[in-house]
């Protein structure tokens, strides 16, 4: 494994494990104690990692989403359990709205056994899977084309979006807490999220509970914007109560 394999590896495994010791990456990667923190400190340089006793953990500054390849790995049967809840709240002959995202394929999956729906989407992946759906209508954003995320984003994507009316949009986000709101460190994402939030009759954030907390240097929005917001029970119960007093829909789904 070269070492930027390894470094993609320890970042990866820290999305899905939160904090992880230097020992155990030691083991994982069966490489020396030296050659794990010399990792760690090019991804500290980078922004990614932050170190705590005996080990590290995420920076709650997100600088980089994972690719869409590898986000799919992670915490997949949460992200299948949230989508099938999800994807419950569409009524028939509604306009469905799914963002790109690995939790929104899954509510996409969900969906495409129903009939009578139209879905938008700027996810290619989702498009790809509902294409052969001939009983669902599709509508695909086109924009700016962003490769790693198997999307398109930017103004050209958010213009398409103006002129649609959408009964429900089910939005993902990589970082979100009561401070910053929902946020991304791609200000070419924010342009679509933001639209749907004026056009939307009913705007869902949908995430699992590893992406409270962070935040990214662009802001999309506060929570209160919202209508509804899914994730699972291992959101703190302090952050529930908190949620509750924004006058939304808090949905809490035992993964």
């Amino acid at each position: 494994m070269s070492p930027t394999e390894r470094r993609d590896f320890i970042y990866r495994h820290l999305h899905e494990h939160q904090t992880v010791l230097i020992s155990q990456l030691v083991e994982l990667l069966n490489v020396s104690h030296m050659t794990v923190r010399r990792d760690i400190r090019i991804l500290e340089e980078e922004g990614k990692v932050v170190s705590v006793t005996g080990g590290i953990q995420l920076n709650d500054a997100i600088r980089q989403e994972l690719p869409w390849s590898e986000k799919a790995l992670i915490n997949h049967r949460s992200k299948r359990i949230l989508g099938k809840y999800a994807a419950s709240l569409v009524k028939d002959g509604q306009v469905v709205y799914l963002d790109a995202g690995t939790t929104t394929f899954e509510i996409a999956q969900k969906l495409s056994e129903r009939f009578n729906l139209t879905i938008v989407t700027n996810d290619f992946s989702i498009t790809q899977y509902l294409m052969d759906k001939p009983q669902l209508n599709l509508f695909h954003t086109g924009g700016l084309v962003d490769k790693r995320n198997y999307s398109c984003v930017g103004n050209s994507a958010a213009m398409v979006l103006r002129n649609l009316n959408i009964d429900i949009a089910f939005i993902s986000t990589s970082s979100w807490d009561l401070e910053h709101g929902i946020s991304t460190p791609h200000e070419e994402k924010v342009f679509v999220k933001q639209t749907l939030l004026e056009i939307s009759r009913r705007n869902i954030l949908i995430s699992d509970s590893s992406k409270y907390g962070k935040y990214g240097m662009f802001r999309v929005c506060s929570l209160s914007n919202l209508n509804d917001i899914i994730c699972d029970e291992k959101l703190p119960l302090l952050v529930r109560q908190q949620l509750q007093e924004l006058n939304l829909n808090l949905h809490i789904v035992n993964v």
